[in-house]
């Protein structure tokens, strides 16, 4: 399929201008129930940013991400959001779906404010918890990371446990675990609770020769959708990022979503403000070198498991990059 695109500055101020259609697609969204992602599609409702691009945005809230990739994959619902290397993986095996980007926020590895180790190389013989199982991406970085500065085999040399973000924020807090890696909004929790980070995926990322500007998470939608709503990727497009600057510039559009949040105190909403704020991608097109470069990583380090027959960069992952 081929889908015209303009220019993703354009599509930042379009989102204030352009005149509704006179009857936009619905777009259903499958979203985790109390996720990050429901602070931006409640504020592009709340914003009217949806009717104003084009379509009618529609929320559906699961229990987790696995019963939203479910739903997404069995037509119930139009888009999710997910990491674009799911969409290759899919892509590769045949799927047509294609990725919007939305953040790319990470974490890194946090350890008690009092511990006494200074590099992941001082983790060796400890315990490290990780959310998102043997195959998390931020897990894979690092170990590549020790692997290259100090010759340190994590995997091989620490405990790992492994758990739901929640579980992880709770061992970690409780002084079980000598290190952590979690998702970035609890990430941000465990900082705000006097946890410190020992190193940032970003910073890891940098030293393996990646880009840590490569959005990781984004809106993923078949082509299908696409070519039976011209027009609609923009909108979303326009959509996404008129409510992140809204985010960046008006402390009231926080103050409304501040009750979904689940933020427990003053500290903990302020780093989660900041963490989705650091997250917003630069407008303009997914570097595909360097998504290239990531995804051949994630395959040597996290195999079938992680990328399926995705060796390399599959053409078409990214909308508006093209292939």
């Amino acid at each position: 399929m081929t889908i015209h695109h303009a220019a993703w500055g354009a599509l930042a101020a379009a989102c204030l201008s352009t005149a509704a259609w006179a009857e936009g697609p619905v777009l259903t969204a499958g979203v985790q129930a109390s996720g990050t992602v429901l602070w931006e599609l409640n504020t592009i409702e709340a914003e009217g940013l949806d009717a104003a691009n084009g379509f009618d945005l529609q929320v559906q809230e699961f229990a987790g991400s696995p019963a939203a990739q479910t739903a997404f994959l069995a037509g119930e619902v139009d888009t999710i959001v997910s990491d674009w290397l799911w969409v290759a993986r899919q892509r590769a095996a045949g799927m047509d779906l294609v990725f919007l980007p939305y953040s790319k926020a990470v974490g890194g590895l946090l350890v008690a404010a009092d511990s006494p180790a200074q590099s992941l190389a001082d983790l060796a013989g400890g315990k490290v918890g990780i959310a998102g199982g043997p195959v998390d991406k931020s897990w894979l970085i690092l170990r590549a990371y020790a692997q290259q500065e100090y010759g340190l085999d994590l995997q091989a040399e620490t405990e790992q446990v492994f758990g739901a973000p929640p579980l992880i924020y709770e061992t970690a807090l409780s002084g079980e675990l000598d290190g952590a890696i979690n998702f970035w909004h609890f990430h941000a929790k465990m900082e705000a609770a006097g946890m410190r980070e020992l190193i940032s995926v970003e910073d890891a990322a940098l030293s393996l020769g990646l880009d840590p500007e490569t959005p990781l998470l984004g809106y993923v939608l078949h082509e299908e959708t696409l070519d039976a709503n011209p027009g609609l990727a923009e909108g979303l497009a326009a959509a996404s990022r008129g409510a992140k600057d809204r985010l960046a510039t008006d402390d009231a559009a926080w103050e409304r979503i501040r009750p979904i949040m689940n933020a427990k105190d003053d500290a903990e909403f302020a780093a989660l403000r900041e963490g989705f704020l650091a997250g917003i991608p630069a407008t303009g097109p997914v570097d595909e070198e360097a998504a290239d470069r990531m995804l051949r990583l994630m395959a040597e380090l996290g195999g079938e498991e992680l990328v399926g027959t995705a060796t390399s960069l599959p053409p078409g992952v990214f909308v508006g990059t093209g292939g």
